[in-house]
């Protein structure tokens, strides 16, 4: 089945200007911008990336808001200001291009979404297919478009229990919006129908092919022969070399990272990255390596590597045992600390005794290859190499430039008691909280369950009551976030998290204590300390 993308005549959507009634902070780096009307979101979406404000990182459409990233929490209180005082133009079409996605509407939910409808499958069909459907907001997994129609004829719930897994192709609805799934996936969705065409392609220069404002037509056609096309995949292996380390031993999630691949929101793929980036800059500065270059984040211990060509590395984060054998004998290395690896010799990582995520660096940086201007793995998108497994070759860049190696850097204090207090702002959503909830958030010692990987960390403790019922509209979310289900247990977002997310968020971590909670691992004691939205925060 084939795509067709047809030009369309330049026309300015009629209306009036648009404004923001409100903006609540999100964290300290972030602002939610709260639209009159609902239809204004992608005209402000569009004239924030035409004209940015200083210190403007992304703009994230969602359902009725668009939330904006800034570079620092002062440059956050500048851009909300001007936010309250601005005035926006209608949103303006200028040669767009009308997608055309030829489905085959075969889903096992389209007799229960005509029943829901009280119409017949082929009205839904005829329904679905006769209208142009326009993308709202992306998130959940890149090419992931949130399509609005011309009608709300086919507004259905979304499904009791969600699938654990949804093909690749499949073309769904839920509420008023219609989507593509871009890869196999969880998901709650009415499925009516799939499409051979790859919402999501790495090869093309710009991998999602439909991004928020673009205009789509659902074409039926009838099922054909051919295989359903799924997403093109990076190459997870690159050729091997022999300077480098080779992987005798790894759990599962050892992966590779650097500080990952910001600016992307926009299509529904985070920043990604270490957990810990204050460690993983720290492991770069001891061999002598930019900050940014790519290590291995090493989940709760586990590795070994062997030496393929001598090698300058260095540990820092969770404290681990650094064992070093060779052929002449044992030796220990010493964390945070540059030391030498000689061919043949192997370093093995203990289990820590504090912390969660360590980070061998090699100087010269691993030499993955990039993915949208980064060397990370990211675990929900699928994006980047795959995790690290025995007998896999990591081939180690070769130094450019001078660099020396770096001075020792000591290690925070993983088991002080402050590292398990971590500061929070409230909202942008805490006003869907009784006030015996907030209480409980900030009194509660809640306790990091084994539901904890690099998507988010879920906290057993008393439920969170809701203080309204309803579904709240799909909304931006960045890293730090603490969403609250209906099961009222919350959940902090971390690195690889949605863009967009239909539950409220409590609060949000300050930005410097992303890299506590990566250290926490499952059965740690979590407690919340609210602070001022405009606490200044360091990176370093």
């Amino acid at each position: 089945m084939k795509l067709t993308s047809d030009p369309m005549p330049a026309r300015t959507e009629s209306g009036t200007a648009g404004r923001i009634r409100g903006v609540r902070y999100v964290g300290q780096r972030a602002l939610l911008a709260e639209i009159e009307r609902p239809d204004d979101v992608l005209a402000l979406q569009e004239h924030l990336t035409a004209n940015p404000i200083t210190g403007q990182l992304e703009v994230i459409s969602a359902a009725e808001t668009v939330m904006v990233t800034c570079s620092t929490p002062e440059t956050a209180r500048r851009i909300r200001e001007a936010l309250l005082n601005m005035v926006f133009p209608p949103r303006q079409h200028s040669e767009n291009a009308l997608v055309r996605i030829e489905v085959v509407y075969d889903g096992e939910d389209l007799r229960d979404v005509a029943a829901h409808c009280g119409l017949s499958p082929e009205a839904v069909i005829t329904a679905h297919s006769t209208q142009t459907w326009t993308a709202a907001f992306t998130g959940f997994s890149p090419g992931l478009a949130y399509l609005v129609g011309e009608n709300n004829i086919l507004n259905v719930p979304r499904r009791p229990s969600p699938r654990t897994s949804v093909p690749a192709g499949s073309v769904a609805l839920a509420g008023k919006y219609s989507s593509v799934y871009p890869r196999v996936s969880p998901g709650g969705w009415q499925i009516i129908g799939h499409t051979q065409t790859a919402m999501w392609d790495l090869t093309r220069e710009h991998p999602a092919l439909v991004t928020p404002g673009t205009e789509v037509i659902f074409r039926p056609v009838r099922a054909s022969s051919g295989t359903t096309s799924t997403t093109a995949e990076p190459p997870s292996r690159v050729q091997e070399t022999r300077v480098g380390l080779r992987v005798l031993q790894a759990l599962p999630l050892t992966l590779i990272q650097d500080l990952g691949r910001a600016g992307h929101a926009a299509i529904g793929v985070s920043a990604s990255g270490a957990m810990d980036r204050p460690a993983l800059k720290r492991a770069n500065r001891v061999v002598g390596n930019p900050e940014g270059a790519a290590a291995l984040e090493v989940v709760d211990g586990g590795l070994g590597v062997e030496a393929t060509t001598d090698q300058v590395l260095a540990v820092t984060g969770a404290t681990v045992e650094l064992n070093v054998t060779s052929p002449h004998g044992a030796r220990t290395a010493e964390m945070g600390r540059p030391f030498a690896l000689l061919t043949g010799e192997v370093l093995t990582l203990g289990k820590p005794t504090s912390g969660f995520r360590s980070y061998l660096a090699a100087r010269g940086g691993f030499n993955s290859p990039e993915v949208l201007g980064s060397r990370s793995t990211d675990t929900l998108s699928g994006l980047g190499p795959a995790p690290v497994t025995p007998g896999q070759h990591l081939p180690v860049a070769r130094v450019k430039g001078t660099h020396p190696v770096g001075w020792p850097e000591g290690q925070p204090d993983l088991t002080d008691p402050e590292a398990a207090i971590l500061d929070i702002t409230l909202g942008p959503r805490d006003d869907w909280f009784t006030e015996d909830s907030l209480t409980l958030l900030e009194s509660t010692g809640w306790t990091a369950s084994n539901e904890l990987n690099r998507v988010g960390m879920r906290l057993e403790g008393p439920k969170l009551q809701w203080s309204r019922s309803g579904e709240l509209p799909s909304e931006g979310t960045i890293a730090g976030s603490i969403q609250v289900p209906p099961s009222g247990q919350p959940v902090i977002f971390l690195s690889d998290h949605p863009t967009t997310g239909g539950y409220p968020v409590i609060a949000v971590l300050a930005e410097d204590q992303l890299a506590k909670a990566a250290q926490m691992r499952p059965g740690s004691t979590v407690r919340f300390r609210v602070v001022p939205h405009q606490k200044e925060t360091s990176n370093a």
